[in-house]
């Protein structure tokens, strides 16, 4: 199966990035290409991209080639200091997609989605040692409960994580089709709920611990932020809530100054900020993207510039 991934919020990701001729910028989940292609076509510019996925970073190079692009497999967390390694000490703008590729999802193989039955799996990176089988398999009914709760905001986590760990005592975990069963086997059905979105929360929540998918985010951020030209973007796109908070949270720190108490006649704490929002709320795709690419649905676009 061809590496795919379709773009989103694209006129709104280049557009938002302000993209300037002769400067660096940085997609930090390149995927596919497909906003790296958009951005290299929209100025002269120079092009770092980060994966952990090594197919993304095969296809990239592919489809980037005779650019002036420069590809590195490795997590995007990692990507401030990978690019001082390479004396790239200011960049101009970056971009982060924090979307599953339609390829992992769709690839059975992958174990992401539960519309295949495929051998549980959902790691990005390929060369990782923690999977979803592991987790499943191996971690305990708090451990499992916690998990479900905190990543996958589900009500139900109690009683599928005691659903997972009675039903390996019997039988070893091995697929998503499985799962799935699992999970159903231990939410109440009702009127307007058949228990997918049991599932897909439940599968979500996995997924992200899996990954560390939550772990260093902010962090992150504030290193990029830091990296930034006066005047350069960070641009993330978010689909979920989780990560949405915390880009929200840490750009609206990042863009507050005094913090003194209001009845203070001056300020004495001496914080000034170090970014300005450029979206007070985030951009979500149109109803003609969502028709086209219903992945779109979900995807929420914060912009922040360097003061």
């Amino acid at each position: 199966m061809e590496f795919s991934h379709i773009p989103v919020l694209c006129e709104s990701v280049i557009n938002g990035l302000n993209i300037r001729d002769k400067k660096t910028y940085v997609d930090c989940t390149i995927g596919g290409s497909g906003h790296a292609l958009m951005m290299l076509e929209k100025a002269n510019i120079t092009l770092y991209g980060f994966d952990q996925d090594a197919e993304a970073i095969k296809v990239s190079k592919k489809r980037l080639e005779g650019k002036n692009a420069f590809l590195i497999k490795d997590n995007f967390k990692n990507a401030p200091k990978r690019l001082k390694e390479l004396g790239v000490n200011s960049v101009a703008g970056v971009l982060c997609d924090l979307g599953v590729s339609s390829y992992q999802i769709d690839t059975p193989q992958r174990g992401f989605s539960f519309r295949f039955d495929s051998p549980l799996d959902m790691r990005m990176d390929q060369d990782a040692t923690l999977d979803a089988q592991t987790v499943v398999n191996t971690y305990s009914e708090s451990e499992l409960k916690r998990v479900i709760k905190d990543y996958g905001e589900e009500r139900f986590a109690s009683s599928i994580a005691k659903k997972i760990v009675l039903s390996r005592s019997k039988e070893k975990i091995l697929t998503t089709k499985q799962l799935e069963k699992i999970i159903l086997s231990a939410v109440p059905r009702y009127r307007g709920n058949d228990g997918s979105s049991n599932v897909q929360r439940t599968f979500q929540a996995i997924r992200i611990e899996v990954n560390h998918e939550l772990e260093g985010l902010d962090k992150f951020i504030r290193e990029m932020t830091e990296m930034l030209e006066k005047g350069g973007r960070l641009a993330i796109i978010s689909f979920h809530s989780l990560e949405d908070r915390i880009v929200k949270h840490t750009f609206k720190d990042l863009a507050t100054g005094c913090i003194c108490p209001p009845d203070l006649p001056v300020c004495v704490c001496g914080r000034k900020p170090v970014a300005k929002l450029v979206t007070t709320h985030p951009i979500t795709a149109s109803e003609e993207e969502i028709k086209s690419n219903r992945r779109s649905s979900s995807a929420k676009l914060r912009i922040l510039e360097k003061l």
